[in-house]
């Protein structure tokens, strides 16, 4: 079935990845759910939490490595592309890849809230239905506007069936194919 004018993507894949690829160092571009999203470049204690569960996966997981800004074809959900905040990938794993790679193989996307409009939206709708469309296994939200950590797991049919919601300072049990688990008190320091 041929889509209808309004069912088709106002750009294509090809024409996205050219603009992303030409766009200033000062933005990042994603192209989810058919639409160009800016996404805010991070701030210092977006930074800091991105080190700091680098180090938890580290000392959990020494086989593994948590990788900032990994570009995912996120295919299964319109074709989209999305850079993660981070990506839990055995060591090597993107190795010879391009800009975007595809999911198999992630054992964990990471989104760190930022303090911008759209990330109701596009952290707490969009991409977990994204991820999930992809197969991730597991996507932890580290939600600093509510100071809390979110674990959506299980993924089928374009949905995780499990989603855990902690505070900061609880501990909170990352599943297999991650398999640890996680002690958030120190984002307690990062919290508003």
């Amino acid at each position: 079935m041929t889509p209808t004018p309004a069912e088709r993507s106002l750009i294509s894949v090809e024409e996205f990845e050219e603009l992303a690829r030409t766009a200033p160092e000062t933005v990042r571009l994603e192209f989810i759910n058919e639409r160009i999203e800016v996404k805010p470049v991070p701030d210092g204690d977006h930074r800091e939490i991105i080190m700091w569960l680098q180090d938890a996966c580290r000392e959990q997981r020494p086989d593994v490595r948590l990788y900032a800004e990994a570009g995912l074809k996120i295919e299964g959900y319109r074709k989209g592309r999305a850079i993660t905040d981070a990506a839990l990938a055995p060591r090597k794993h993107f190795a010879g890849h391009g800009e975007w790679s595809d999911p198999e193989g992630v054992l964990m996307v990471v989104e760190v809230t930022s303090d911008d409009t759209d990330t109701n939206r596009r952290d707490r709708m969009e991409k977990p239905s994204g991820y999930a469309a992809a197969g991730i296994p597991v996507y932890l939200l580290i939600d600093r506007d509510r100071a809390m950590v979110t674990v959506y797991s299980e993924p089928k049919d374009g949905e995780y069936l499990s989603i855990l919601s902690r505070p900061y300072g609880e501990s909170v049990q990352l599943p297999d194919p991650v398999g640890f688990t996680l002690d958030t008190e120190e984002l307690k320091d990062f919290a508003d």
